[in-house]
């Protein structure tokens, strides 16, 4: 697999920045303290997916070039040694939300969904519950994962799946002490 980490937060910065977007307008269209968009520029925590499209709207271009994919072609092959990381979290300091991704079709151009491979760290700190639009489809492949929707918590295991709408308050988190793999399809 090809170590170079594609780093999310920088990407936001240079895409905002590249729009004269300040971090109180991003703020503003996002719903996300200036803080928490501070963080993540400066790589101090990584969020989850859905928080990652709800920026991506707002700075008015596809989650893909978040992850400094091109979108050029009609579809995708990705081999499994062809995979990008994304960035982790970088700081000894910064809050540990546990999420890293690697896309599944980073060259499809217009996507009307965004496969994702997560790996959900144990022991990181269970992010608050937030909603999108869009919908969402999750199948875990090793581990067990925590889902909360609105006031309902159940927990998944390698081989359960959970499709759902994204407006419902929602968080994902590895439930044990050890990690767990899904494949996200987010739609949005």
């Amino acid at each position: 697999m090809d170590t170079t980490e594609v780093k999310v937060g920088e990407k936001i910065k240079e895409y905002r920045e590249s729009i004269n977007m300040s971090l109180a307008d991003l703020s503003e269209k996002t719903g996300f303290s200036p803080a928490f968009l501070s963080q993540l520029e400066n790589h101090l925590i990584s969020p989850p997916l859905g928080a990652l499209m709800k920026i991506a709207r707002a700075l008015d271009i596809e989650i893909g070039k978040l992850f400094g994919q091109k979108g050029s072609a009609p579809y995708t092959i990705v081999r499994k040694d062809e995979r990008v990381p994304t960035s982790r979290v970088a700081s000894k300091e910064g809050v540990r939300y546990g999420y890293s991704y690697e896309s599944l079709a980073p060259d499809k151009i217009n996507r009307k969904m965004e496969p994702f491979l997560v790996t959900l760290e144990p022991g990181s700190k269970k992010g608050v519950p937030y909603s999108h639009d869009g919908e969402e489809f999750l199948f875990v492949l090793e581990g067990k994962v925590e889902i909360q929707l609105g006031e309902h918590t159940d927990v998944l295991e390698a081989g359960d799946s959970i499709y759902y709408d994204s407006k419902i308050d929602h968080r994902v988190a590895c439930a044990d002490d050890k990690p767990a793999r899904i494949v996200a399809v987010i739609q949005g």
